[in-house]
């Protein structure tokens, strides 16, 4: 008489095998691992970006300025920012788009009319006038330095004041942080594999 067999129950390496073909946990994984590879280039660019600025200020003398008004529309318009450079005021020459600094009043940034020798050999005296303006500004600027415009960035000067604000730059921080530890939280898929190796080698089990 024939005895009917009953299958034999999967064992755990088989239920693993089983549960390792499911496509969601895997891809999740890889965008978790997308994610993270993201994060960590933005970081590291935003960090470059920060070393940099910093090597050519001290440097190359090179810093930033935003335009509030548009005296200087259309060439820079209200809401850039540019790049400035230190230079001695001999190296000035008309056309040049300058920054000179004004005792007790904030520095004005407009374009040189003419240039003339000052009181030393190191001083000019520089008329400016703004691209939008009709008239040249009242006096000539004495000077021995300036900062040049060497190239501007419309609209950026909205968003530089936002990182500012405490509010702004708090949430991104935290935004920032919860997605680092999301992107880098351990995942639970290997630790209940480690479990379930471990008791498979148990000699009790």
């Amino acid at each position: 008489m024939t005895q009917a067999t009953t299958p034999a129950p999967l064992t755990r390496r088989a239920q693993r095998e089983s549960e390792s073909t499911a496509p969601a946990p895997r891809r999740r994984s890889t965008a978790r691992g997308v994610l993270s590879e993201v994060l960590l280039w933005v970081a590291a660019l935003a960090g470059l970006i920060c070393i940099v600025l910093v090597v050519l200020a001290f440097t190359a003398h090179i810093t930033l300025i935003m335009f509030r008004t548009g005296s200087m529309s259309p060439t820079i318009p209200a809401g850039s920012v540019a790049i400035v450079q230190q230079i001695p005021a001999g190296q000035v020459h008309v056309g040049d788009v300058v920054t000179v600094d004004r005792p007790g009043q904030l520095p004005v940034t407009h374009r040189v009319r003419a240039v003339e020798d000052g009181a030393s050999s190191a001083q000019r005296l520089i008329t400016l006038r703004g691209d939008a303006n009709a008239q040249d500004d009242p006096a000539p600027y004495p000077v021995s330095t300036v900062r040049i415009v060497r190239f501007a960035i419309p609209g950026l000067a909205p968003v530089i004041v936002a990182f500012g604000n405490p509010f702004v730059l708090g949430g991104l921080t935290l935004g920032a942080t919860a997605l680092v530890i999301w992107a880098f939280w351990p995942r639970t898929g290997g630790r209940t594999r480690r479990v379930d190796e471990a008791t498979e080698g148990d000699p009790g089990s």
